[in-house]
């Protein structure tokens, strides 16, 4: 390949692209797990937490002037693969070769994480809100802060790239931090992966706070089930068994059955005892019935005196 002026000579787009893909596809067959980064239109994030890496990085101007090149690489689709992993980025850019490059990210200072949980408690609601970013400004201002958010100062960032740039973030590195907001927009928790923080604490921290608040408003610690059904805005079945003719609770029966057995022997005993003092109380019949004599009959006499 023939250089001018210390420059190498322009190669188109596609023709990259294509040697690129077969690079990836042949360390694909040797099981690598390829993960390319793939834009959808012009936009390269479409949903809040893409939208907001990518609005932080704009935010810097140690970057501004290379973040332009990275937006055109990874939009004509050069960012090869991109995986993410705590506190660090992994990938593979095309340009006029196949460039490795590695992005170190340091992990939230566990101060900075127990400040940002206690701020955004009892504000989140669930964990689809959170990852679908569906929160409320209060909840969007903290993990987006600038200084105390979620997303990396510049200086907590350190870039590696195999190209022959000597500057501290080539256009290749510039792809890959826009690659990782088109990664947010469908696996946002990857974010919460890179910083080193589990994003399930942030609910347990809401749910905590709710409950907190509830068994404060009562004077018994012990919520009822109203209670609880209006922390997490549920409504609670009556699951309670339905009680039995002797007033014992249905699932009572199985939960004991020696009980049960033992009661039943108890009734028939009663039974029998009852049966017995009927047939003692009752008057014996005889075998034959006696019959009563019949008074005799009245005849009239007639006297021999009498007239006819």
């Amino acid at each position: 390949m023939a250089w001018h002026n210390g420059w190498a000579p322009y190669v188109p787009v596609a023709v990259r692209r294509r040697r690129a893909m077969k690079k990836m596809e042949a360390l694909r067959k040797k099981g690598a797990d390829i993960q390319p980064v793939e834009i959808k239109g012009r936009k390269i994030s479409q949903t809040f937490w893409g939208q907001a890496w990518c609005q932080h990085l704009e935010g810097f101007s140690d970057f501004e002037n290379r973040l332009p090149r990275g937006r055109t690489y990874v939009r004509n689709g050069s960012v090869c693969h991109l995986a993410i992993a705590q506190g660090q980025i992994e990938a593979k850019v095309s340009g006029s070769s196949l460039y490795t490059v590695r992005v170190q990210i340091k992990t939230l200072p566990s101060a900075k994480w127990k400040a940002l949980k206690h701020r955004s408690s009892g504000q989140i609601g669930s964990l689809l809100e959170l990852l679908q970013g569906r929160l409320s400004d209060h909840v969007m201002e903290v993990v987006t802060d600038r200084q105390g958010g979620l997303f990396p100062l510049p200086g907590e960032m350190s870039f590696q790239c195999s190209c022959p740039d000597w500057a501290l973030m080539c256009k290749h590195v510039a792809a890959v931090l826009y690659g990782v907001g088109a990664r947010l927009d469908s696996q946002p928790e990857l974010l919460f992966k890179l910083r080193g923080v589990n994003h399930e604490e942030l609910i347990a921290a809401d749910a905590e706070q709710a409950v907190a608040a509830a068994t404060t408003r009562n004077t018994s610690k012990r919520l009822a089930d109203t209670d609880i059904g209006a922390v997490f805005g549920i409504d609670l079945a009556d699951d309670a068994p339905a009680a039995s003719a002797d007033g014992r609770a249905s699932g009572d029966a199985e939960a004991a059955p020696a009980t049960r057995t033992a009661t039943r022997t108890a009734a028939k005993k009663t039974a029998v005892k009852k049966t017995k003092a009927k047939k003692t109380a009752a008057p014996r019949k005889t075998k034959h019935a006696v019959k009563r004599k019949a008074a005799p009959k009245k005849t009239r006499v007639r006297r021999a005196d009498a007239q006819p």
